[in-house]
């Protein structure tokens, strides 16, 4: 993975981002596997920087469910999901996003409509191998995707529950291959055309079908 090569300025927020990208790489990668204790001074080597930046990501990383810290222990990645917990997240997708679909397919603006197709375009083909920089892009834009969606619902309050969950950086710690990423890039180009057109039923519909997929493909790799 790309080192954090210059010490520079603690302050820098370019610093702080490279160094929480870098950690969410790690684990994302099962370099950091789940519930394993994270040593802050073999990070800091490892990405060539002080603790205090790495303690600070640290602390974005459990606001997002990926690192939990313990009294006078320290931090530890959590477990991937189980596969009760993988139900009871696609149970609120499932109650939330087809009707987000369906709401930005009636109201999204022309800006936001051009932003869906943009963010579509940006991943025309799936990465084609599980290495760390592009699986882990590959995440980033699911989850963007997802958001744009739900923005466009004009539902702001749904759209802030999403983000929230971090579902998809638990989702794609489970794994990642070929097949999978192209068929929920496929999916994706289902919902938007939908969206685009206007076409509330049927954006509805391929939400849904994309998330009972999604939850199908990654059943297989959960813990029970």
């Amino acid at each position: 993975m790309a080192r954090v090569d210059d010490r520079r300025d603690l302050d820098d927020p370019s610093l702080a981002e490279n160094v929480y990208e870098g950690l969410v790489s790690l684990i994302l990668s099962n370099e950091l596997p789940a519930d394993a204790r994270v040593n802050i001074n073999a990070i800091g080597k490892r990405l060539d920087v002080s603790p205090t930046p790495i303690r600070e990501a640290l602390t974005r990383l459990e606001d997002a469910g990926l690192v939990r810290k313990t009294h006078l222990k320290g931090y530890r990645t959590t477990p991937v999901l189980t596969s009760r917990e993988l139900a009871d997240l696609y149970d609120l997708r499932l109650l939330l996003e087809p009707v987000s679909a369906r709401r930005a397919a009636e109201r999204a603006t022309p800006q936001e409509r051009d932003a869906l197709a943009t963010e579509l375009h940006r991943y025309a083909n799936a990465p084609g191998s599980a290495e760390l920089t592009d699986y882990a892009r590959f995440s980033e834009h699911d989850a963007l995707l997802h958001q744009l969606i739900a923005r466009a619902s004009g539902n702001l309050a749904v759209a802030r529950a999403l983000e929230r969950t971090h579902f998809h950086l638990h989702a794609f710690r489970l794994a990642y291959d070929v097949e999978t990423g192209e068929a929920t890039l496929e999916e994706h180009v289902r919902i938007v055309e939908t969206i685009i057109a206007g076409d509330a039923d049927g954006a509805e519909a391929a939400m849904t079908e994309h998330l009972r997929a999604a939850q199908e493909r990654l059943s297989t790799r959960t813990p029970e």
